[in-house]
């Protein structure tokens, strides 16, 4: 293991900034999950940080940043680098304490970050498609009007800040066997671990990253990992993490769980309609890891941090949808039907009698392979479960339909 870059925080650095961090963090509620324990088999609590004034964690160690600035620096201000939370931490905060505060994001950060960032009071800089092009005009900025840089991760007040979360956690249930945190560049893991292992030294600290930025990952096992691509969680999307964070990790964290998308996305659409909660995709992720190696948890109690919840409603409608089409509650079908009038309302009578609730109809006339005479329909319709949605595809069967039936996750399958 590397040596680390610079001093650690130790577990009296993270009782100081919860100290320092006072009323204006919020104490998130830390609570048992039920329906998720049964849906993963493991004996769950979450920590609600989607909770926070601007949704997420990343307040935490901002405002511990902030506060640890001398008047010289508050008067100069602060500028940051983040495709979101941090960026609507940094300022909010930096708006409570008269500090200016300029923040640079990807061209391509959803609008309702972008949106709560600038609404907060802090300029912001739109540059770059990802990250990495940002941090350039970031740092030209930076120099320009020689303003203090507020690290989203690797930085030794931001780690103390985000390891609060830990000392909250442990102070309402000691008796957890583990710990599951996502890891983008690694502040909220290496401020948890640190706090946690102080606290507990038996307890089991599992990180999350998702399979297509898997960097941390691939620096604990030595392995080259290829970094890249759309990801719902967005927030962990991070192709360098921190040296002073990877020393952290390596010194504490057991290992490190890479999820899929589609974890991901049940693990969101698990938050909502399981706790009537809001997760964004790097706020799921902690779940998402129990949902991909569900034996690894198993009758273990475990600590979940929901570290945000800032998602684009539109997302958010889509993943939902797209759960009820994973667990067969929404159909989607292609008819051959002949071309005359009354067969449209023949087959949406057949499905209503049937108990299915109709939601799109797509018709079709111009597909060469139909014949001259003959015409397509597309329909999509609820359906009550799997064997319910059968029933109904043999009952336009059995009407004399052709029927072919239509993932709507991915291609189309015979009926």
């Amino acid at each position: 293991m590397d040596s680390a870059p610079g001093p650690v925080p130790t577990l009296d650095d993270i009782r100081r900034a919860h100290e320092a961090l006072g009323e204006a963090i919020m104490r998130t509620p830390f609570l048992p999950a039920p329906k998720l324990s049964e849906l993963t088999g493991a004996t769950i609590r979450v920590k609600y940080e989607n909770q926070q004034t601007t949704n997420s964690f990343k307040d935490r160690g901002a405002l511990n940043k902030l506060l640890s600035l001398t008047e010289d620096e508050r008067r100069r201000g602060v500028i940051a680098l983040s495709a979101g939370n941090h960026a609507q931490s940094v300022a909010y905060h930096a708006r409570r304490l008269g500090i200016p505060a300029t923040i640079v994001m990807p061209e391509t950060t959803p609008f309702v970050k972008v949106g709560n960032t600038r609404s907060h009071g802090a300029t912001v800089e739109l540059a770059g498609d990802t990250l990495v092009e940002a941090e350039a005009a970031m740092k030209e900025l930076m120099a320009r009007h020689d303003l203090v840089l507020v690290h989203p991760f690797d930085d030794f007040h931001v780690i103390a800040g985000q390891g609060t979360v830990a000392l909250e956690m442990l102070a309402e249930d000691d008796d957890l066997d583990a710990l599951v945190v996502p890891i983008g560049g690694g502040g909220l893991m290496s401020g948890v671990a640190i706090a946690a292992k102080a606290l507990k030294p038996e307890i089991e600290l599992v990180g999350v990253e998702v399979r297509s930025y898997s960097a941390m990952w691939g620096l604990m096992h030595g392995q080259a990992v290829e970094i890249g691509g759309n990801t719902l969680a967005e927030g962990i999307a991070v192709k360098d993490v921190g040296r002073l964070t990877r020393a952290i990790i390596s010194k504490h964290v057991s290992d490190i769980v890479r999820v899929d998308e589609e974890h991901v996305e049940r693990a969101v659409n698990a938050y909502l309609t399981l706790q009537k909660t809001m997760a964004e995709g790097a706020g799921a992720a902690g779940l998402a890891a129990l949902l991909a190696e569900p034996e690894r948890f198993a009758g273990r109690k475990v600590g979940l941090i929901l570290c945000g919840g800032n998602i684009d409603p539109r997302i958010l409608a889509s993943i939902m949808m797209r759960e009820l089409a994973r667990e067969n509650r929404i159909v989607t079908l292609r008819l051959a039907t002949p071309d005359r009038p009354g067969v449209l309302g023949t087959i949406a009578g057949l499905i209503g009698r049937s108990g299915g609730n109709i939601l799109d109809v797509s018709h079709h006339r111009l597909y060469l392979e139909l014949p001259a005479k003959g015409a397509s329909v597309e329909i999509t319709f609820e359906v009550r479960d799997a064997a319910h949605g059968d029933e109904i595809v043999a009952a336009l069967q059995a009407a004399g339909f052709a029927v072919r039936r239509l993932s709507a996750i991915g291609g189309a399958m015979q009926a």
